[in-house]
């Protein structure tokens, strides 16, 4: 097995423990780990290749999906919007 699969693993168990943290507690780790993404899936694509890269592309994508949207609306200067409680739906209730 490639150190970058497992690399990779590892990451994946320190995401778990880190959304298991009190979320006052998951900013740090959750940010670092936001941060160290990009590397390890360029890693991935490069050992791997395109199709391992784009799957670890799209977990990522998926797990970390409220942060980059957060990013994108900032770095467009969009509205921030505040969470909406109790769900992750955005419409308007009719």
């Amino acid at each position: 097995m490639s150190l970058s699969i497992v690399v990779a693993a590892l990451w994946v168990l320190a995401a778990t423990a880190v959304a298991m943290l009190p979320m006052r507690r998951q900013y740090g780790p959750g940010l670092a780990l936001l941060l160290l993404a990009p590397v390890l899936i360029g890693w991935l694509w490069i050992d791997q290749g395109w199709v391992v890269g784009c799957a670890a592309l799209a977990g990522f994508v998926s797990m970390f999906r409220h942060p980059l949207r957060y990013f994108w609306r900032k770095w467009r200067g969009g509205v921030e919007r505040e969470p909406v409680p109790g769900g992750e739906s955005e419409e308007e209730p009719r």
